[in-house]
């Protein structure tokens, strides 16, 4: 009960200094960064403790804002600098792994591939709708990943680990946002690339967030396990891939862009002091 109230006092006293204060976060130098980007120029933003297995993140271009959920609590979470935050219960629990904002209705995927969506009434109370992942039986397939494709117009889940997938492909599955249905997909990502890239052979590639960036179109993939950014098309064919210094990206669970290309990162605590928000500014 006392270490209760101790994360209880700390996470006010972090809302009454500014909940997001940013600073620069310390770097190892990156020799290699995706166009547009540099991995050395990083800007931190902590954040409570509440949030220390954040997942899924959905930037709010509206005001600037972020949207997060976290792993194991079933709440919403909306983060601006300058203000004390909100939250919307919408689960007693499970395993949530990602956030997808689309127009004004929220997609929170879980690890066994179920969504659940959610939206807003005139009294700004949350309605929440539950979508089933029909599992063949017999077969266990773990997600982690959920984005939106505009040229498909479907949500898009990426297994982490599909028992039909060894080394050489990760499957994909879609979600029709506007019917409600799950159908297969029409693609996959190509491992084998992925591991040829770094000079493998093979490799166990479990990816833990992914969206596509609006300035090119291409579909960033970011994997805590492997400490690496792949980058493909929409087609999942393999274009680059990027290591990252496990300083900063201690434990990546989460990927959004703004409008503009800004790349946001979030990031588990991870045993390593507290979870954060990574900013990668685009630069043309």
């Amino acid at each position: 009960m006392d270490e209760l109230i101790k994360r209880i006092v700390c996470y006010f006293l972090i809302v009454c200094l500014g909940f997001l204060s940013c600073k620069r976060a310390p770097v190892k130098k990156i020799t290699k960064s995706p166009d547009g980007y540099d991995l050395n120029k990083v800007h931190q933003t902590k954040l409570p403790l509440e949030l220390d297995e954040i997942s899924g993140v959905a930037y709010y271009a509206k005001d600037s804002s972020i949207f997060a959920i976290n792993d194991e609590k079933g709440w919403l979470y909306k983060l601006k600098k300058g203000s004390n935050g909100l939250r919307w219960k919408f689960s007693k629990g499970a395993d949530f792994e990602d956030l997808v904002l689309l127009d004004s209705a929220f997609y929170v995927l879980q690890s066994n591939g179920n969504i659940i969506r959610l939206t807003f009434d005139t009294k700004n109370n949350i309605v929440v709708q539950q979508y089933t992942f029909e599992q063949q039986e017999g077969v266990k397939n773990e997600f982690e990943i959920l984005y939106f494709d505009s040229t498909r117009q479907k949500l898009i889940l990426v297994c982490k680990d599909c028992e039909s997938d060894k080394k050489k492909s990760l499957t994909t599955f879609s979600f029709d946002p506007f019917s409600g249905q799950y159908t297969g997909s029409d693609f996959s990502i190509n491992v084998e690339k992925i591991a040829e890239s770094i000079g493998e052979e093979k490799i166990r590639f479990k990816p833990s967030a992914a969206a596509i960036n609006p300035k090119n179109g291409l579909l960033y993939i970011v994997s805590a396990i492997n400490e690496m950014i792949v980058i493909t098309d929409v087609n999942g064919n393999f274009k680059n891939s990027f290591k990252v210094d496990k300083g900063i990206f201690k434990q990546p669970e989460g990927i959004t862009f703004t409008p503009s290309g800004d790349m946001i990162i979030s990031n588990e605590a991870a045993d390593v002091g507290v979870a954060d928000l990574l900013y990668f500014s685009y630069n043309k």
